[in-house]
Parts: C-alpha cells; structure tokens; sequence
C-alpha cells in the first residue's frame, strides 16, 4: 500500500456535489481516504478569466501502481462529467496526483511529484493541513517549508 496526496478543484456546476462526488468515487475505486483538508475557495490559476475554483486535497492509501492510479483517477473525471477543452480551463472536476509515496515518476502523462505543486498556493494551503511535515522528493523540502517560500499570493479562502 502506497500513501497518495491528491488535489481536487472544481469551479462549475454545484461545485461541493463534485468535490463529494469524487471523494466517493476514490474512495470505492482508488483507495481508502485517510485524510482530508477543508475546502478552499480559490482565485483561478494560470487562466484567471473563469469562475473560481472550490479544491481540497486528501490522503488516500492504494495498493494501485501509479500508471493505473492515474487511468482510474481520469475515469472518475469523465464519469463526473469533465471534458477537456483548453490547459487549466474550468471544469467540472479535475484529480491531480501531488504525491505518490516519496516517489520521482516521469513520465509522458504523468509527472509525480506534480510539477507545480510548490507554485500553486492553492494546493500548498489545503495540503500543509493534512500532509506538513511530507518531504517534496526533488526539491527536498517539507510542505510546510514549500508553502512559505511560495510566491503566489492569490486568494484562497476556506469554504463554508
């Protein structure tokens, strides 16, 4: 059994019904969940001209290699009702791998650690909830130290 940190966001439709929506999903068809942080509501990211983002990031435990992870991760996805139409446009979901174990994956579809996660203040703030002293494999630093040097300063708000 591998320990797995994933980030959720969703910014259309009724955006709490996704979040739940694909807990459930990943927790009968990817692994158990053993932790999660609050809701976050969030400015968007890299294409800031769209509604904004609710995200949460939860720990699961799987015993799924991490290409199989990623196949089962993108089917949720598609079950919820994603489609892909432009590079961090909105959607109704999306699943994001940040770590897979203390593992350094690279490969064509899939980079693990993720390859912003330490830019992204919307993924740090929810993950130093649930995962603080977790060490970044490549960048050798602790969630909690990656979110302090963090550049980004756009707005993440817990959700109520």
């Amino acid at each position: 059994m591998e320990k797995v940190f994933l980030l959720l966001g969703t910014n259309l439709g009724d955006r709490a019904a996704n979040l739940s929506s694909a807990r459930n999903l990943i927790a009968f068809r990817a692994g158990q969940i053993m932790a999660t942080s609050a809701i976050y509501e969030t400015a968007p990211w890299g294409k800031t001209d769209q509604p904004g983002f609710l995200n949460q990031c939860i720990e699961i435990l799987t015993m799924h290699a991490p290409e199989e992870l990623l196949r089962i991760l993108q089917k949720i996805e598609k079950e919820i009702g994603r489609e892909t139409t432009e590079k961090w446009g909105p959607r109704l979901i999306d699943i994001d791998i940040l770590f897979y174990g203390d593992r350094s994956i690279t490969l064509e579809q899939l980079t693990i650690p993720h390859p912003y996660l330490h830019q992204r203040r919307f993924t740090l703030l929810p993950l130093a909830e649930i995962a603080t002293n977790i060490k970044h494999p490549v960048l050798n630093k602790t969630v909690k130290q990656l979110l302090k040097a963090c550049d980004d300063h756009s707005d993440v708000q817990r959700y109520n």
